[in-house]
């Protein structure tokens, strides 16, 4: 949706959020690179997410897994933009919602979460599971302090998304 100064606005009607029960996510106040896409951008996290994804991708690639990110922080603007952008082309907020988190409820908002790629995979795409890196993951990632944030049937209502981890504050470290 755009406004008379051709800006996107959003409005997600509360209701909406409640019955889903979804969380609202601060921004991050404080981000690092964690990693350069290959495309040059820059992925960033908070300090303690970055580093634990660092590790993570060390010791995915010596059990010769390789993990990349393809998402990372993403700011509120950015988030109303992506929403935006979909219902421009025509999608309803309610299919909207099922693959994106309104604004202010998305995980990237916390520098926290990240949103990872192997080679050989289409960047978020469900084929993600049937990977070596995903298998990877299911069995490490909590040892660097991430988890799945959504899996099938999760209770916040999203498609399953298995490329989609989040860094918790209190990460266990065996």
């Amino acid at each position: 949706m755009r406004d008379g100064n051709g800006s996107t606005s959003l409005q997600v009607p509360r209701a909406l959020i409640e019955a889903r029960g979804l969380r609202a996510h601060d921004e991050a106040a404080t981000l690092e690179i964690a990693e350069h896409g290959s495309d040059g951008r820059e992925h960033r996290l908070q300090p303690a997410a970055a580093a634990a994804w660092r590790e993570l991708v060390r010791a995915a690639a010596a059990a010769g897994v390789s993990v990349h990110i393809v998402s990372a922080f993403r700011s509120v603007a950015r988030q109303t933009a992506l929403v935006g952008r979909k219902l421009d082309a025509g999608q309803s907020l309610q299919d909207i919602l099922r693959v994106l988190a309104p604004p202010g409820y998305s995980e990237h908002h916390t520098g926290r979460a990240v949103d990872v790629g192997t080679p050989g995979c289409p960047p978020a795409d469900v084929a993600f599971e049937d990977t070596d890196a995903f298998r990877w993951l299911q069995s490490h990632a909590g040892e660097f302090g991430f988890r799945l944030s959504y899996p099938r049937g999760n209770p916040d209502g999203y498609q399953y998304e298995p490329w989609h981890w989040c860094h918790e504050r209190s990460a266990r470290r065996e």
